[in-house]
């Protein structure tokens, strides 16, 4: 699959889920894993879960993804620029 297709795929998964995960939080229901979450991410899902923690006030007190997150968007972004301007 195209990188310009799976980025906004993933993206948008990742959104949808911390959105999901944090409306279960709040009516105790069944919850997606930290790792899940994290791997989604790693992936390429960085922007997605950025958006995702802000807009619904969901993981931002956890050191992990309050600082991780932006990391792993950091690594992506210097990794398209690699592919887009060096390679």
């Amino acid at each position: 699959m195209k990188l310009w297709y799976y980025l906004p795929v993933i993206n948008v998964v990742l959104f949808l889920l911390f959105g999901w995960d944090k409306h279960q939080a709040v009516h105790d229901g069944w919850r997606i894993s930290e790792k899940t979450l994290l791997i989604l991410a790693l992936l390429g899902g960085s922007i997605g879960a950025m958006t995702g923690m802000r807009l619904f006030h969901h993981k931002t007190r956890k050191a992990l993804f309050r600082y991780g997150i932006p990391l792993m968007l950091a690594v992506e972004l210097a990794g398209y620029a690699y592919l887009r301007f060096v390679r």
